[in-house]
């Protein structure tokens, strides 16, 4: 009787250690050699909010797709700044169609001392609706919004329905400045466009480098334009810092190297994570090769080839000398989106790594990577709730801010040992 009572003990014990085991991908628990992760709401309630941004002193910027750019003070004040009626200062230019509206949002580098913030919106002030990139100035209590500039006037929209998806579609919108050169980086997208991202006469499916002002920044080493069928000569972009791209909407720099890096979209399978070098081309051509038939002229969802091979993300086969992705998210489309690299030593073995977020995938992946950046191991941040990743931000507190399409803002921070 005693070793029944003995063989049932472990084999409670046993089912109980499995449960807990099971359970480790709480956030309070983490696996061996990991941080434990703690989860805060900050905010809830918001509608659709986009990206965010830090001042030094905390206050808090955000951006909510169809209303605009507002800001949290560490005391919870919230106020809206520039967008729909009601705000400090409204953009009667500002409007919201498929995957469009206001998106990005980043601050001057030298923001503490000129107060400017800059935002990725689309806008209907010209003949034909474009995206752009507004610079504002903030006063230093967050009330008043005054001198709009638009930088860039002219990034490529799609402007109608076709087989492939709404008006509005694909625009990219991450915004960030590098805190190494000082310019700011925009990711666009392909509109849904065959040619576009191989157009270096256009700014859609690319990433500018431009200084405050809008203007290119030196050592873009944009490409010559390729001459197209039409033989006619066409003078390329210099703002463009890389072309051939689907739908960026991620940007980081490599803490230790500067490095900028895309995290991009891709169409039903490889979403890619690239580090970028001056005037790189990312591979990506949704137009139709001769011999070969697309609606819209976009083979982007299909084939772009006469062997009728599915269009690769990065063709390598066409550009070998195309940027190399680092990570292809192991062959799936899931929506990639935003990005970021963890610093700071409370994140233990995670510092150094790139976060990166998934919409469709609904969660948050962690890269090691090599001193080329190419991904050595990825790995699922554990304990998240599954919900479209939609920004990733590092806060001056180091902790992680996460704006999820369902209305809120997370603090995500290591809990340490």
């Amino acid at each position: 009787m005693k070793r029944k009572t003995n063989v049932l003990s472990l084999l409670l014990t046993a089912l109980l250690v499995a449960f807990y085991a099971h359970c480790g991908h709480d956030q309070s628990v983490a696996d061996a050699g990991e941080p434990r992760i703690h989860r805060t709401v900050i905010m809830s309630g918001l509608n659709n909010p986009w990206d965010l941004a830090f001042a030094s002193d905390g206050v808090m910027l955000f951006t909510e797709k169809c209303r605009g750019l507002s800001v949290r003070t560490p005391d919870g004040t919230v106020r809206h700044l520039f967008g729909t009626r009601g705000a400090v200062l409204e953009a009667d230019d500002l409007f919201c169609q498929g995957q469009s509206g206001m998106l990005g949002v980043a601050l001057d580098p030298e923001f503490a001392a000129n107060r400017r913030v800059y935002v990725y919106m689309a806008s209907d002030a010209a003949e034909s609706k474009t995206n752009r990139v507004v610079r504002l100035i903030v006063d230093e209590a967050y009330a008043v919004v005054a001198d709009r500039v638009d930088i860039i006037t002219d990034i490529s929209y799609k402007q109608s329905f076709n087989r492939w998806g709404r008006a509005g579609a694909h625009s990219g919108g991450r915004i960030r400045f590098s805190p190494f050169d000082g310019y700011l980086y925009v990711a666009t997208g392909d509109n849904h466009d065959g040619p576009l991202p191989q157009d270096l006469s256009r700014l859609g499916g690319k990433v500018l480098r431009v200084d405050s002002d809008g203007n290119a920044a030196p050592g873009n080493n944009t490409p010559a334009q390729n001459t197209p069928a039409n033989n006619t000569s066409v003078g390329s972009d210099p703002r463009i810092f890389t072309y051939g791209h689907r739908n960026v909407q991620g940007l980081a720099f490599r803490p230790d190297t500067g490095q900028p890096f895309t995290c991009e979209h891709g169409p039903g399978h490889d979403d890619e994570v690239t580090p970028l070098a001056p005037g790189g081309n990312g591979g990506w051509d949704p137009a139709p090769m001769p011999g070969v038939s697309c609606m819209s002229d976009y083979c982007g969802y299909t084939s772009n080839n006469p062997e009728g091979r599915p269009t690769p993300m990065t063709d390598l086969a066409r550009f070998p000398d195309a940027l190399e992705p680092s990570w292809n998210n192991r062959g799936a489309s899931e929506g990639m989106g935003p990005c970021v690299f963890l610093e700071g030593p409370r994140w233990e073995a995670w510092e150094g790594r790139l976060a990166v977020g998934f919409l469709r995938g609904a969660r948050i992946e962690l890269l090691r990577l090599d001193e080329e950046g190419m991904t050595m191991e990825a790995s699922v941040v554990p304990g998240l709730p599954s919900q479209r990743m939609r920004a990733l931000v590092l806060g001056p507190d180091n902790a992680l801010y996460v704006a999820i399409d369902g209305g809120e803002i997370w603090r995500v921070e290591a809990a340490g040992p």
